[in-house]
């Protein structure tokens, strides 16, 4: 299973039902996720809110082991677009 395989497995595993909005995660040098209602697929079509990061920090970040909002305080994770959507997203993800 790729990296971005498990990835779609671990986010539909915790936003359950699928999301109320549209989410795009860039993993720098992987590709995109898209998450929304019908849930968290590989694709880079258009999205609310643009969340990019690296490989280790997005790993980090669904492991539970790394907080979204810290992430992004610290520069690890760059978000482009609706701040509302992404602050839904980091309490789904906790």
């Amino acid at each position: 299973m790729s990296m971005m395989e498990k990835a779609v497995s671990a986010i539909n595993e915790k936003v359950q039902g699928g999301f109320d909005g549209s989410v795009k995660f860039v993993i720098e040098g992987e590709g995109a996720i898209l998450l929304d209602s019908q849930g968290a697929r590989v694709s880079d079509d258009a999205a609310e809110v643009t969340l990019t990061a690296d490989q280790d920090t997005f790993e980090a970040i669904l492991d539970g082991d790394l907080d979204p909002t810290s992430a992004f305080m610290s520069g690890k994770l760059s978000v482009d677009g609706d701040m509302g959507q992404a602050m839904k997203l980091a309490g789904a993800l906790s």
